[in-house]
């Protein structure tokens, strides 16, 4: 059997007004790695003052994605995004 692993992790962006949560979601989504499949629904939950961040799912085959590929991608839409932080990770 093929290992494999449920990651969730939250996007933290700079700026609510400049920052569109629904085209960064899509846009996270629409990423491509041989082995990741992401969970449709990402959640936006509240930080605090009316901002939010994205919460996301995804399963991850664990020989031939490592969580930094997806993270570095993310990351390096600097203008957007502020950080990414994992929230949990479990083994299926």
């Amino acid at each position: 059997p093929v290992a494999k692993s449920i990651v969730v992790f939250d996007v933290k962006i700079y700026d609510q007004e400049v920052t569109n949560l629904d085209e960064l979601a899509a846009k996270i989504l629409a990423l491509e790695i041989d082995g990741l499949i992401w969970n449709k629904e990402p959640k936006k939950l509240d930080v605090a003052f009316g901002i939010q961040k994205l919460q996301i799912g995804c399963v991850i085959e664990d020989d031939k994605v490592l969580t930094d590929d997806i993270f570095d991608q993310i990351l390096a839409w600097e203008d957007d995004v502020q950080s990414v932080d994992m929230v949990s990770m479990q083994k299926l």
